[in-house]
């Protein structure tokens, strides 16, 4: 069943991007307001240029002691994985494993290559077969072995 989902049927639309020039401070409360620990960063031609995560903020600001208020939300951009919204469940799967990514852009490049939706944890969770979920799991989770 899986094999014939696109990423566009697997993922959760709507999503709301921040600016890249859009303090910490704003971004950690928008994503309270919204309920969620991820959020795309959109640079100035309204373009997905990288994801941040109350993580970043955490581990990248407060805990150095810096003051969120003072810091972009560009600023914090690292490398980017997305996918097309018409690739398919086997490559949505195969993008986050080889990453060990737990949330995926999607974006429509055929409709002027715009952000339509995120995949998460939760997405694959409704979606795939147990069997799936867990090469998953087992693939992102992994840890080093010693």
């Amino acid at each position: 069943m899986s094999e014939k989902l696109l990423a566009r049927d697997i993922m959760t639309g709507g999503v709301q991007c921040v600016g890249a020039h859009e303090s910490l401070l704003d971004v950690a409360r928008t994503m309270r307001d919204l309920g969620v620990g991820c959020l795309p960063i959109c640079g100035d031609n309204n373009r997905l240029t990288g994801l941040i995560t109350d993580r970043d903020i955490v581990v990248k600001c407060c805990a150095e002691g810096i003051d969120p208020a003072t810091v972009q939300a560009g600023s914090l951009n690292a490398k980017i994985h997305w996918i097309d919204a018409e690739a398919d469940a086997a490559d949505v799967l195969t993008t986050m494993e080889q990453h060990q990514i737990k949330r995926l852009p999607v974006i429509d490049v055929k409709g002027g290559h715009r952000l339509v939706g995120m995949i998460t944890e939760a997405d694959l969770a409704k979606n795939l077969s147990d069997e799936q979920i867990a090469e998953f799991v087992s693939c992102v989770y992994a840890t080093a072995q010693a």
